[in-house]
């Protein structure tokens, strides 16, 4: 069975810094789902790669005037080659993989993404090489464009493969009941259900075009099932997506129960 994992972009690069990338922590990574042994499918964030030009000229707004379409080729060629990159590492680490740019193989509606043809996807996966697609600006029936998060690719991969795991691997040790980057009493949550997702607070330290935790955790929710679990893991704790990989309690936020 396949395990979907989700590489955030507050992890791979950091986001307060265009065009920053990570290598250390991504090649470690890289490193911990090799040794895993685990069969995959991976999806990347976008991160400071994406983010910062996509907020500065509103493109999740869809096209405006012609001054943003500068800003959609720049983000489409970081957002590639922060994924070359990422593919880099997992070569490096023994995992043969190709990159598939979401943007240049599906189309949107209204944001949302129209992902009606996933051969490519499942071929690269028959021949045993990991396909790795990536938060990205996609091209929107309605909007002109928009941005398409790494989170609406792994709704649409989870839809396509029925994995047996999801794994978001974030800068945070999973959902908090306040940021737990500006309050020092900030509780982690084991589980999380729709009730509880509407009482935490939702401040977030950097700004995301694509919804933040909040947003990280619905779909999480939406994606769970009896015979499925989802899972926030922090990343930049040296070992804990290995040993999450290979079945040991670590700490973690576990999405449960689905959306009510």
């Amino acid at each position: 069975m396949m395990i979907l994992i989700k590489l955030g972009g507050s992890v791979i690069t950091d986001k307060t810094r265009y065009r920053t990338f990570n290598s250390e922590v991504v090649g470690r990574l890289c490193h911990e789902i090799k040794e895993s042994g685990k069969d995959v499918v991976i999806v990347h964030g976008a991160g400071s790669f994406g983010h910062v030009l996509a907020k500065e000229h509103d493109i999740n707004s869809g096209f405006k005037n012609r001054e943003q379409v500068p800003a959609v080729a720049q983000i489409c060629y970081d957002v590639r080659e922060l994924s070359s990159m990422v593919v880099s590492e997992l070569i490096s680490a023994g995992i043969p993989s190709v990159s598939v740019p979401t943007g240049s193989c599906f189309v949107m509606d209204n944001r949302e993404l129209i992902f009606d043809n996933g051969e490519p996807v499942r071929r690269f996966r028959d021949l045993g090489i990991v396909p790795v697609l990536f938060g990205d600006v996609v091209t929107d029936r309605s909007l002109g464009f928009a941005i398409c998060s790494g989170d609406q690719i792994m709704e649409k991969l989870a839809e396509l493969f029925d994995p047996e795991m999801v794994v978001f691997v974030s800068d945070i040790d999973g959902l908090y009941d306040k940021n737990p980057k500006t309050e020092r009493d900030a509780m982690l949550y084991d589980e999380v259900d729709s009730g509880i997702l509407k009482e935490v607070s939702t401040k977030h330290d950097v700004d995301d075009v694509t919804g933040g935790v909040r947003a990280k955790m619905e779909a999480m929710l939406r994606m769970c099932s009896d015979n499925r679990d989802c899972v926030l893991v922090n990343g930049n704790a040296e070992g804990r997506l290995l040993d999450l990989l290979r079945g040991e309690k670590v700490v973690c936020t576990t999405a449960k129960g689905g959306i009510l």
